[in-house]
């Protein structure tokens, strides 16, 4: 089983402008793993789930030839609007069916987005694809997100667990309690011999409080209260958006505060 969401254009265009990527730290961890175990130059990354393309253009610099792939036209659209790297392509199909190759790529990745597939399948079409030797990279990030601003960062961060709170009877089953497990559970019945797992890995961005919203809004879970009762998701959204003015003490959504996001990552190399 795996579950589609995020396919129409207005999501999509959203991701782009809200979701953020991994940090170059992040990247790099990836890319020194990669190098324990293969020499550069490397050849060929795949980036699987790869939405707008913000995490497959980083890995652009490190290889001759990036493929990122997802299901949604949509999404792929939005993708290959902002993609300006001539070593970068797209290829819409589903993370259970690559169409590449036998044992041809350096690097699979997944950002944010293996919590979505047939678990089993895509890793079996993950190590269907690797060279040996080759690495896969899945990572993820916590929803419990933080904001700071000034000395009101406890008050503002007690708003934002309200939030997640209100809306996690909107998860999708098909996730369970947290998507930390599956990648955790993953990295355990992995047989792969040489792997790593990374946590508390933090990556924080300075963005107008009007973004944070924004990324909230593409949220599974608040996209799955809004299909159910719009009225109530924008109240939600509404109710937030004032109540963290009002702490921070002005009335402008653009006001500037720090997003805190801590990742996870699970990495591992093919005999």
């Amino acid at each position: 089983m795996s579950v589609r969401l995020f396919e129409g254009k207005e999501h999509a265009h959203y991701y782009w402008k809200y979701r953020i990527s991994p940090s170059e730290e992040i990247i790099n961890k990836i890319l020194n793993f990669l190098e324990k175990h293969r020499s550069r130059p490397f050849d060929l990354a795949v980036d699987v789930g790869c939405g707008t393309g913000q995490g497959t253009a980083l890995l652009g610099p490190y290889f001759s030839k990036v493929v990122g792939t997802d299901v949604s036209p949509a999404q792929l659209e939005v993708a290959l609007q902002h993609s300006i790297a001539q070593n970068i392509t797209f290829r819409e199909c589903p993370a259970e069916q690559l169409p590449l190759e036998n044992g041809k790529v350096d690097l699979v990745t997944s950002m944010s987005a293996f919590h979505w597939f047939d678990h089993p399948l895509f890793l079996k079409e993950a190590d269907r694809i690797l060279k040996p030797q080759g690495c896969l990279a899945l990572l993820d990030h916590s929803v419990d997100m933080e904001l700071s601003y000034g000395d009101c960062s406890e008050a503002l961060n007690q708003i934002c667990k309200e939030l997640y709170a209100a809306l996690l009877p909107y998860r999708n089953p098909y996730l369970g309690a947290i998507s930390f497990d599956i990648y955790k559970e993953t990295y355990g019945a992995l047989e792969y011999p040489a792997k790593e797992w990374h946590e508390n890995l933090w990556v924080r961005k300075p963005m107008p409080l009007s973004s944070y919203i924004g990324m909230m809004e593409t949220f599974s879970n608040y996209q799955a209260l809004l299909r159910k009762d719009p009225e109530k998701a924008r109240k939600l959204s509404q109710d937030i958006t004032e109540r963290l003015l009002k702490v921070i003490g002005v009335t402008s959504p653009d006001v500037e505060v720090v997003l805190s996001v801590r990742y996870y990552c699970l990495l591992a190399c093919k005999p």
